[in-house]
C-alpha cells in the first residue's frame, strides 16, 4: 500500500525517468552492439556521461552558463515587464487591441530567429545583442496569453465588482489578475523554451563565450560527446525551470490538479 501510494504521489517524475533510462539504454545498446558508428559524427552515452564528468569538473563550463544565464534573465524580465501589461491593456481596451493585434501577430508568425544577424549587428555581440533576441522571442507568449485570460475573465464578477461601486484598479486587482494567473504561467513556460533558443542562436552567430558558443565550437571540431553535454545541461534547465513554474501554477490555481493527474 506504501509502494501504491509513492507511486501515485511521484508518477510523473517516476514514468518521466522510466522513459528516460528507456532511452538511455536503446541508444547505448544500438550504437554498441548493433551498428557500427563514426565518433566524428555520432556518440553514445556512455562517451556523453564521460566528457560530462570532464566539464563539470572544470571552470569553463560554468562561466558559459553564467554568461548564458545573464543575457537570458535581462531579456527574460524584460519581456514579462512589457509582455504582461501590453496584453492585459489589449484585452481590456477594444481600440488597443483593434491597433496592436495586427501588428504582434506579425512578428509573432515570423521567423524571429532569421533576423538574429541584423539585431546583433545592430546591438552588438555582447549582453545587449542576445537579451534583446530573448526579450523578443519571448515577450509574445506572454502578450497573447495575458490577453486571452483578460478575454476570459468571467463578465459576471466584472458586473458585480462595478455594481457595488468598484473602481477600474479594484477590477484589476481582483477580478482580471486572479484570472488572469494561469494563463500568464502558461506563457511563461512557453516564453523559456523560446528564451532559451534566443540566447543559443545569438551565441551562434557571434559570440567567443557562453554555452552556445561552446555547442557550436565543440561541433565544429568534431567533440560530440562535449557537444551534447551542452545540449542536455539546457535542456535539464528549461525542464526544471519549466516544473517550477508548473507547481507554481498548481499553487495558484488549485482547481487544475485534478486535470494534471488525469
Amino acid at each position: 500500500m506504501g509502494v501504491k501510494r509513492i507511486y501515485e504521489e511521484y508518477q510523473r517524475p517516476i514514468l518521466g525517468l522510466i522513459s528516460l533510462i528507456g532511452l538511455v539504454a536503446v541508444w547505448e545498446f544500438t550504437v554498441t552492439y548493433v551498428i557500427e558508428f563514426n565518433p566524428f559524427f555520432f556518440t553514445k552515452p556512455s562517451h556523453i556521461a564521460t566528457a560530462t564528468k570532464e566539464l563539470l569538473l572544470g571552470d569553463r563550463l560554468w562561466r558559459d552558463l553564467a554568461i548564458s544565464s545573464r543575457a537570458f534573465l535581462w531579456g527574460f524580465t524584460t519581456a514579462v515587464i512589457v509582455g504582461i501589461p501590453m496584453g492585459a491593456v489589449m484585452g481590456w481596451r477594444t481600440r488597443v487591441e483593434y491597433t496592436l493585434d495586427p501588428f504582434f501577430t506579425a512578428l509573432y508568425a515570423s521567423p524571429l530567429v532569421a533576423l538574429a544577424p541584423l539585431i546583433i549587428l545592430i546591438f552588438g555581440v555582447g549582453l545587449t545583442g542576445k537579451a534583446v533576441l530573448v526579450f523578443l522571442l519571448a515577450v509574445f507568449p506572454f502578450i497573447f496569453n495575458t490577453y486571452t485570460g483578460v478575454k476570459s475573465t468571467d463578465q459576471l464578477l466584472i458586473n458585480v465588482v462595478r455594481a457595488f461601486g468598484g473602481k477600474e484598479r479594484h477590477l484589476y486587482v481582483n477580478v482580471i489578475l486572479p484570472s488572469t494567473l494561469p494563463f500568464i504561467v502558461a506563457g511563461a513556460r512557453l516564453a523559456i523554451g523560446r528564451g532559451i533558443v534566443g540566447v543559443i542562436v545569438g551565441e551562434f552567430y557571434a559570440a567567443s563565450e557562453g554555452i552556445g558558443f561552446a555547442i557550436a565550437h565543440f561541433g565544429d571540431t568534431y567533440r560530440l560527446p562535449e557537444m551534447f553535454v551542452g545540449i542536455i545541461i539546457l535542456s535539464i534547465i528549461a525542464v526544471l525551470l519549466t516544473e517550477a513554474l508548473r507547481k507554481f501554477e498548481l499553487i495558484i490555481a488549485p482547481y487544475r490538479a485534478e486535470m494534471e493527474t488525469r
